[in-house]
């Protein structure tokens, strides 16, 4: 896994999420909120999202905040809602764990454990997360170089999860006009220097929803496997990252645009299929 410079032929391995093989030919969109905030809202996202494509669920359980004043997540009282509604949809879920004690209370509500950008160098979460069978989602974090990014996947790897997604979700940078900077020269650097796959999330990356479009647009011009994006159905009402979530019909016109684009670079999104009254999906 470590880098190899000037890979021109790299071998992306394959990691499955919830029926997806992300790396392999198909483009992957995970969308959902930033947080799950409650039932009406998880449920009404989740079917809106599934209805224009998207393939996993994402929703932070748990937030960390800047501020302790924030609102920090539902927390255990809505494992049982959780799993109802991607039930009903068919959906899997993608959320972060914030704590190593989290691993245990949430492995049979999540498909795949996301890494967010503050815990890229909590070294004990990911040497726990590098003894579990389910997937784990890497983001960078906001000021990690590169190597630094790929080395914190190696604690998980190592640990003997080799199922890791490495997920640009843009850097700090003398830049005040965003909320942070897409690195897309990552993405190509680590999909030409590693094997594993690669993600964008272009909703923190830029913070404005106006953008967040045309930032997936190019994540999935320069390479990437996928992207993971914040949907919201009323962004206004939003207990956390409003400014940033798209709107149901946002998502939609986006979907539409992106499938065009990937088409042109021969990497479908993946497709749909009906089964016993659940959407599942196949490559």
């Amino acid at each position: 896994m470590e880098t190899q410079t000037m890979q021109t032929t790299p071998s992306t391995q394959i990691v499955n999420v919830g029926g997806y093989s992300i790396g392999g030919p198909e483009f992957t969109v995970i969308a959902g909120p930033c947080s799950i905030e409650s039932r009406e809202q998880f449920l009404e996202t989740a079917m809106g999202v599934k209805a224009s494509g998207a393939h996993l669920l994402r929703g932070g359980i748990w937030k960390m905040r800047t501020s302790s004043k924030d609102f920090q997540g539902l927390g255990t009282s809505s494992f049982d809602m959780i799993k109802d509604v991607c039930k009903q949809t068919g959906m899997s879920l993608v959320s972060e764990v914030t704590d190593a004690r989290q691993i245990e209370q949430i492995y049979d509500v999540v498909e795949c454990f996301q890494v967010g950008s503050r815990n890229m160098h909590n070294y004990a979460l990911l040497k726990e997360l590098g003894m579990q069978k389910k997937p784990v989602l890497l983001k960078r974090g906001f000021a990690a170089l590169i190597t630094e990014w790929v080395k914190a996947a190696e604690y998980v790897t190592v640990g003997g999860n080799p199922n890791v997604i490495l997920c640009e979700r843009g850097i700090r940078t003398f830049e005040t006009s965003t909320r942070n900077t897409l690195d897309l020269n990552a993405v190509a650097f680590a999909k030409k220097n590693t094997s594993l796959p690669v993600i964008v999330d272009p909703s923190h990356a830029v913070g404005i929803r106006a953008l967040v479009p045309d930032l997936a647009y190019a994540a999935a011009a320069v390479g990437a496997d996928g992207i993971i994006v914040e949907v919201h159905p009323r962004p206004a009402e939003a207990l956390s990252d409003g400014m940033q979530a798209l709107t149901l019909n946002d998502f939609k016109v986006m979907m539409n645009k992106l499938d065009r684009i990937l088409d042109a670079i021969d990497r479908p999104l993946h497709t749909q299929l009906q089964s016993e009254g659940a959407v599942v999906y196949a490559n």
